[in-house]
């Protein structure tokens, strides 16, 4: 642990400083976090998704109390903040959660958390050379996590074989996905780029929109409105579970579900309870599967080895074996971008162009009006070129 007792120092005049914004969940602390603020957070394993919310979020440092890169996998998150210009003190101890307010101003230099002439805190500060070197010797432990994952897998698939392998414990639902194409859309990897590259397909085929957790709210930024809302209902805005889309809440296998009190309290009408040990995504997937959804689109999911393992939780195993589930149905986004996006040659829309002003050119030629303008016309040319003979003579 690196944290130590308040000590009186003399401040330093390298460094950057801010406004403090402190949590231990990092997707709950880069709702508030602003540009210029010091992020303090308690995240071991720092992922891709929090890497990239925390980079939108443009903060002036990252302090983090915990290990930023633990070695039990190579992580991506640290090399994302490190790559955008971010400061980002490992582990500071988890002391430093108590040792600053929300609101401080403090100081980031070299590895201290200072706030007025006192450092609060101290770190490692991280570069690109330390995150390569963190991320070697995390390689090499790769295959023990992967003999988890495997070992993780085996596990989900007997405690929910029924539900893979016969559907049994899916919910009623009121919307209607017969026949249609399903957009599954989470507020993971690329999901703003994914989005985008799907408004033709959204547009032409009008896709059933589910939102996960966050993913709704991305739907709602995109200016679409989802038809349903999977998720614990922890990292959804309130206008957006209030919007008329169907609530499905994520619940614990023994029937638990802590996001069913927030919905209830916003009035959200007959939400439904989907107790599942899996992830969100997942129950959103098996959801479109076994009611009939003929095509899944999946925005910002989990697709890749790296992926699964760069989230950090044994669950993960869940999205694999339901990846399997659904088999053929489920495409990922960037897929239906490149089969879907059709190129048009340039020599045709040269064509398109030309064509465009032969036809303005005979429109204009066959009224009076056009015939004054070329007389006009003709006259300006006559004068500019009289004009430029007449300077180099």
């Amino acid at each position: 642990m690196r944290f130590s007792l308040r000590r009186h120092v003399t401040p330093e005049p390298a460094g950057v400083g801010g406004t403090v914004r402190v949590d231990a969940r990092t997707k709950n602390l880069t709702k508030r976090l602003r540009p210029g603020d010091i992020a303090v957070i308690n995240h071991r394993d720092i992922d891709q998704v929090s890497a990239e919310a925390l980079v939108a979020c443009r903060p002036a440092a990252v302090v983090n109390a915990a290990e930023s890169i633990s070695g039990r996998y190579p992580n991506l998150g640290p090399a994302i903040l490190v790559d955008a210009g971010i400061p980002l003190i490992d582990r500071a101890g988890e002391g430093v959660m108590a040792a600053v307010s929300d609101g401080e101003l403090a100081q980031v230099s070299d590895g201290d958390l200072v706030v007025g002439d006192t450092v609060v805190a101290r770190g490692t500060l991280m570069t690109t050379a330390s995150v390569q070197e963190a991320l070697e010797d995390a390689r090499a432990g790769l295959s023990t996590q992967m003999e988890a994952f495997a070992a993780n897998t085996m596990e989900y698939l007997r405690e929910e074989r029924d539900l893979l392998l016969d559907g049994v414990g899916l919910p009623d639902i009121r919307t209607d996905m017969d026949g249609r194409p399903v957009l599954v859309v989470v507020r993971g990897y690329h999901y703003k780029e994914d989005i985008q590259i799907l408004r033709p397909f959204i547009r032409d085929y009008k896709p059933v929109l589910i939102g996960v957790d966050g993913g709704a709210d991305a739907l709602v930024e995109a200016g679409m409105k989802p038809h349903m809302i999977v998720g614990d209902m922890d990292s959804v805005s309130d206008a957006t579970l209030t919007s008329g889309a169907e609530v499905v809440v994520h619940a614990y296998r023994d029937g638990k579900a802590p996001g069913l009190v927030r919905v209830e309290e916003l009035g959200v009408r007959d939400p439904v309870v989907f107790p599942a040990t899996g992830t969100s995504e997942d129950i959103a997937m098996l959801l479109a599967d076994d009611k009939g959804a003929d095509l899944i689109v999946a925005v910002g999911t989990h697709a890749t080895l790296v992926e699964f393992l760069d989230k950090g939780r044994a669950g993960m195993a869940s999205t694999f074996l339901t990846r399997l589930r659904v088999g053929s149905k489920l495409v990922d986004a960037k897929g239906v971008s490149r089969l879907y996006r059709t190129t048009v040659p340039t020599w045709m829309l040269v064509v398109l162009v030309l064509s465009g002003f032969l036809a303005l050119f005979v429109a204009l030629a066959s009224t009076p009006a056009g015939d004054t303008i070329f007389q006009l016309i003709g006259s300006r040319w006559d004068g500019f070129w009289s004009w430029l003979t007449g300077v180099f003579e």
